[in-house]
């Protein structure tokens, strides 16, 4: 290293050391602050924002040759791996923090990788003390069960970073049953021949089990197909949440020329109103008479009514002690270890977040294909750099019938699945044992559809790996 490099890292450091030392000794939090005020205090003194928001306030010596294009890249790294700008206003307008940087804060605390030891050695005081570290995690637990915790859950588990599903969502009994057959006819499509049904099918865990599925015509989408299971616990819908509602999403498909490619709603609703059975239904709940908003709300209530609890995991969290075994238990436990928590969190165990994919490695240049559209991801919504290659996180229920996996389709099995996200998430190889018990863990997760538990025909187990029989695409 050049002695002008290093002397200019000593200057920084000493300067950061007296500037930040001084500002610390005076924010020391306070008995009588408010839990939410002492959290937020304890993480601007930690320097989180420095990294993970949006417009980082950065110091002086961002600019320098060498220190500058250090800081910069931490910046970047870290604003990829946690956002925590919302997070910060929700504790200074009292809102609850959302889950998604509840489980990365817990997780960074808990393993003391935050804040990184060059950050601290430089900025003196930012380090979190063990006191400091006791009240954040009991204010996260205690947040955890005052917002988010099931009523049913055990007691033990009211603070865990995932919940049981709820056993029922309110929806409009009567726009439900309406939309169940518009979910399952075909007549939405322009030759009639694909309905919703056709590639989320109740049967095969909401899903086609494609890498890519089959349209009008055999035109092959883009993306793979999400279920449709639990799809009303989504914060926004589709991979790169270009819809807000289920009556959102429900209103694409049809229209779109590569799945069921109708030319408008007038066509559609032309080939209804020819059938005077279904019409007469149709005006007992829209005494308005039809139109595509009527018609994607009914499919969006419908779709309020796929929820799929007590998987196995589900009793387990509501206190049945023997409803997983050693091995699961011990999964579950190594699913939070290896951070597979701080993004797949909540009752749906993801859909709360986009998140990028490769943060540890390059997922794209290691996939070996050809880029596409659809990998842009959530920027192909916002059109800013930070949201490249950014993907709604799925939710992980039943995710034992939902292959093949990630938005493109690419792993067939859960095995390579959880050892890929591992790797270009985390940047960790698993072992196999490793990998066994969390795929171990993952089968708890297949709930019950009206009293009954989710199967897939297309679907095999061996040795905890889920495999297709039908290798397609």
């Amino acid at each position: 290293m050049k002695t002008s490099v290093k002397i200019a890292i000593v200057v920084v450091a000493a300067g950061a050391v007296g500037t930040v030392a001084y500002k610390l000794a005076n924010r020391l939090p306070s008995p009588d602050q408010t839990a939410e005020m002492q959290v937020q205090q304890i993480l601007d003194d930690g320097g989180c924002l420095s990294c993970h928001s949006e417009n980082p306030d950065l110091p002086f010596y961002a600019s320098w040759p060498v220190a500058g294009n250090i800081v910069r890249s931490d910046v970047e790294k870290g604003h990829r791996q946690a956002d925590l700008g919302a997070a910060f206003a929700a504790l200074a307008e009292g809102r609850p923090v959302d889950e998604v940087s509840l489980a990365k804060m817990e997780k960074a605390i808990s393993d003391g990788s935050m804040p990184v030891a060059k950050y601290y050695l430089v900025h003196w005081g930012s380090s979190i003390t063990d006191a400091k570290k006791a009240k954040l995690l009991q204010w996260i637990h205690d947040h955890r069960v005052a917002n988010y915790s099931n009523p049913a859950t055990a007691p033990r588990f009211a603070g865990e970073p995932v919940q049981p599903l709820p056993d029922s969502l309110p929806t409009d009994a009567r726009k439900a049953a309406l939309g169940e057959m518009l979910y399952n006819d075909p007549r939405l499509s322009s030759d009639n021949t694909v309905s919703c049904a056709s590639c989320h099918g109740l049967h095969t865990g909401g899903v086609d089990n494609r890498r890519y599925s089959e349209g009008v015509n055999g035109s092959l989408g883009g993306v793979n197909a999400p279920t449709v299971f639990n799809a009303a616990l989504n914060f926004e819908q589709f991979w790169d949440g270009r819809a807000h509602t289920l009556a959102d999403q429900a209103g694409g498909p049809p229209l779109n020329p590569v799945e069921m490619a109708s030319t408008s709603w007038e066509q559609i609703i032309g080939k209804l109103k020819a059938d005077p059975k279904f019409t007469a239904m149709f005006l007992k709940v829209y005494p308005g008479g039809y139109s595509g908003e009527a018609i994607t709300e009914a499919i969006g209530e419908y779709e309020k009514t796929l929820i799929t609890p007590d998987s196995r995991f589900d009793l387990y969290l509501k206190g049945d002690s023997t409803a997983i075994t050693a091995q699961e238990q011990h999964g579950y436990e190594l699913f939070k270890e290896n951070r597979c928590a701080t993004c797949h969190v909540g009752p749906l165990l993801g859909g709360q977040s986009f998140e990028y994919m490769g943060l540890a490695q390059d997922y794209f240049a290691a996939r070996g294909e050809e880029m596409t559209e659809e990998d842009n991801g959530r920027f192909k919504q916002t059109q800013k750099a930070y949201d490249r290659h950014r993907f709604k996180v799925p939710g992980l229920r039943n995710v034992a019938l939902t292959f093949p996996y990630y938005h493109d389709g690419t792993r067939e099995t859960l095995s390579e699945a959880v050892d890929d996200m591992a790797r270009f998430q985390v940047g960790r190889q698993l072992s196999a044992q490793d990998r066994d018990n969390i795929v171990a863990f993952l089968g708890t997760l297949t709930g019950k559809f009206r009293g009954r538990e989710l199967t897939n025909p297309n679907a095999g187990t061996v040795a905890g790996v889920v495999r297709s029989e039908n290798q397609q695409q």
